[in-house]
Parts: structure tokens; sequence; C-alpha cells
């Protein structure tokens, strides 16, 4: 038996290694198209890019304790795995990226390096999250025990992922431009009521069932209210390594990330139902 299993492991990485390039290409893909995100990658600051991929490897190493694209067993494994996905994310940019002609002869070093990293970054995630999305095999149960730090992390990842894809865009500016106070403030109770809804009243594959004893109220502050901040934080982090609220004024700071804040809202409640 144990030599049938060592028979088939190799066989076995490499699926998942090809499994992860698909999710690489298929959750990047929408920015892999992106012209803004062409720009950012030779234009933005070389120590924001160099810190958003160092802080890429923890998230990836998270996310593979919880689902990855094979099983692991400890902190080692886990770690691996996340430079696994990061060079899938790397390798998948850089392939695609040739085959648009965004990247080829000609170009300059730190502008090819540049336009290939910051495609890396969604790509690993991608790369990261192909087990639970298109694994043959069902995902395994780490999440069921994630517990209430785990959860977080997991909101956490799915609002970085989703704010990360629409933050480069002209619109996400436009959009707080053209708002009122008013509208921030009625776009904010918007999120927080869209977040709760996705994750315990629509009734979505993989619904958290909310525990009778619990009151509302506390569900509501400790994961949707919670979940929201950690997702208006990584609005925040991601608009600021793109260098997108360097020249605004802070009511203009403010509304830009209540803007982006509402894809990240949804991609935090929809990482609960999902992962």
């Amino acid at each position: 038996m144990k030599a049938g299993l060592q028979k088939h492991a190799p066989r076995d990485f490499l699926i998942g290694l090809a499994r992860a390039f698909g999710g690489a290409i298929i959750f990047s893909l929408p920015i892999l198209m992106t012209m803004e995100m062409w720009h950012l990658g030779f234009a933005m600051d070389t120590l924001r890019l160099a810190l958003l991929l160092l802080l890429t490897l923890p998230l990836l190493i998270g996310l593979s304790h919880y689902i990855g694209f094979e099983e692991t067993f400890g902190f080692k494994d886990d770690a691996v795995d996340a430079f696994v996905a990061l060079t899938v994310g790397f390798a998948a940019g850089a392939a695609a990226l040739g085959l648009f002609g965004v990247i080829g002869p000609g170009m300059s070093l730190r502008e090819t390096a540049g336009k290939i990293a910051i495609q890396a970054v969604p790509g690993s995630m991608g790369a990261m999250l192909a087990q639970g999305q298109l694994g043959g095999k069902s995902p395994n149960d780490k999440k069921r025990h994630a517990g209430y730090l785990g959860e977080i992390f997991i909101m956490a990842a799915g609002a970085l992922f989703l704010a990360f894809n629409v933050a480069p865009t002209e619109e996400i500016i436009l959009i707080a431009y053209q708002m009122t106070p008013w509208h921030t403030i009625a776009l904010v109770f918007a999120s927080l009521g869209v977040m709760h809804a996705f994750v315990y009243a629509l009734e979505f594959r993989g619904t958290v069932p909310r525990p009778p004893e619990i009151p509302f109220w506390s569900v509501f502050l400790r994961f949707t209210v919670v979940g929201y901040a950690v997702g208006l934080l990584m609005s925040f982090y991601i608009l600021w390594t793109f260098g997108r609220i360097d020249a605004l004024a802070l009511p203009q700071i403010l509304s830009t990330i209540a803007v982006l804040g509402f894809p990240a809202a949804v991609g935090a409640a929809a990482a609960r139902l999902i992962l």
C-alpha cells in the first residue's frame, strides 16, 4: 500500500501543479487583461511592490493551511506550497503577458519584471485556491476547524483578492469623486448589509447557520462588522500600494476606501462561503 502511494505521489503533484496553473490563469484573468495593471507594473514604487510580494507569502501560507492545491501536514509543507504557488503565479503571469504582447524583446528588465511581479500576486492566490474550486476531489476539511481568527483571516484573503482586481481601475477614483458624504455613509451601510446577507440570509451553498442560542447582534458585530473593518483595511493597503490615494485629501481618501470597501466586503463574504 505504501509503495502504491509513493508511486502515485509524483503524478498527483504534477496534476496539482497543472491545476494550480489553471487556477492562476482563471482567477487573475481580469487583471491580466487590464491596461492599468500593466502600467502599474513598472510605474509603481519598487519598495511598495517588494513589500506586496513579501506580504503575499504569509497570506499564501495561511491559505495553504486551510485550502491548498494538495494536502499539507505542517508549517513546512504550507511554506513549500506557498513558494510553489508564488512560482506558478510568476510563470502564469509571464506566459499570459508574453502571449498578449504586453512583454517582449526590447523591453527593459525593470519593466518586464514589474509587470510580471504584480500579476504574480493574484495568480499565486488563484493557484492556491485551485484545489478547492477546480479540484477533482473534495477539498480537505481544515476550514471547518479554522476558529474565529481563521475565519477573519479567510475574510481578509477574500477581501484582498477582490479589491486587488478593481483597485487599479480609474472608475474607483471616479466613483469616489462623484459621491457625496451621504452617498459614502449609505454605501457603508449597504456594504454591511450585503456582507451579512451573503453569509447568513440568502441561503447560498456554504451558508453559515447562526446557532439559535447566539443573538443576531453578536454574530453581526463579531463577524460582519469585524470582517468589514478588515476589508476596509485591505482596501486602504491596496490603494496605498498602488499609489491611488497619495495625492488625495483626507475626505477623498475615506470616500475612495469606502468605494473599494464594497467589493472587498463582497469578497470577504464570498470567501467564507467558498473556502
